[in-house]
């Protein structure tokens, strides 16, 4: 659920009672029930004050931080590399996903978590690959939650030492605040999408670790201002890595491979130092 934009499933009918609820009492939820209720930031709550709001949407952000800690750990305690992946749809994303999956694989155990709104389609594009794959459907939600995840964790039961990918739903605004437990986030950039994206989305871009270029290939027939996109993510990310990757025709995707290999060690050797120094 998400306290951002008021996505939901089943939620969104708790939400209404609740609303009417609100309403006519003119206070807070039920304690039973409060972790159900579905708010968007200043709608579908006539009687609800902007204060109350508030509270309901920082419970909700910290009950999937308690959730995705649990997460964290689990993965830490077993030398899981979590990787989040995000983007707007129409990227290139499980193409990415799908080239890397099939040259990791041969050198290590691989599994891949897979977030859509419906449909198994990109989970059958990665199975095929020969890598075990857990399909998230959210419905009318717009992001996965740690909670979620760490379900689709237990039923993969990825081998030690191995490397998850998640493929979140895609959305570039409520995925880049829900913590997942993961080590690392990706966002996914298509040079057809615009320039201006960070401008545009800012917090996608202030939270991720490396933001691939995708679809450079196509560079020679739309209008992107390479150096302008990569300035306007510097921007507002100093420290963000770039990448520019063709996932279709293999351009980049050394690098890209280069990158996580690197960013995995070098998480392997600090996860090292917090269990000496516990």
């Amino acid at each position: 659920m998400c306290g951002v934009c008021g996505c939901g499933k089943e939620e969104q009918e708790l939400e209404s009672k609740h609303a009417h609820k609100l309403a006519r009492d003119g206070e807070a939820a039920s304690n039973g029930h409060e972790d159900h209720v579905h708010l968007p930031r200043f709608a579908h709550a006539p009687g609800l004050s902007a204060r109350r709001m508030v509270q309901v949407e920082q419970d909700l952000f910290a009950k999937n931080q308690r959730y995705a800690q649990s997460n964290r750990q689990n993965f830490e305690d077993r030398g899981i590399f979590v990787l989040n992946l995000m983007s707007s749809p129409g990227s290139g994303k499980t193409t990415l996903l799908v080239r890397t999956v099939e040259v990791l694989s041969g050198s290590g155990s691989v599994a891949v978590i897979e977030g859509d709104q419906q449909t198994d389609r990109d989970a059958k594009r990665i199975a095929a690959t020969g890598v075990p794959v857990h399909q998230i459907n959210t419905g009318r939600g717009c992001h996965l939650d740690a909670h979620g995840v760490g379900h689709a964790y237990e039923h993969l039961a990825p081998a030690d030492h191995s490397v998850l990918f998640i493929e979140n739903v895609g959305n570039l605004v409520c995925p880049s605040g829900f913590d997942l437990g993961e080590a690392r986030r990706v966002v996914i950039l298509s040079v057809t999408e615009g320039e201006d994206k960070p401008l545009k989305y800012p917090d996608m871009f202030r939270v991720a670790d490396v933001m691939v270029l995708n679809k450079i290939d196509l560079l020679s027939h739309v209008e992107f201002d390479v150096d302008a996109c990569c300035t306007y993510a510097r921007a507002i990310n100093p420290s963000l890595a770039i990448l520019m990757v063709s996932a279709t025709r293999g351009a980049g995707m050394a690098d890209w491979l280069e990158w996580l290999a690197v960013e995995q060690a070098q998480w392997v050797k600090g996860c090292a130092r917090k269990i000496t120094a516990g």
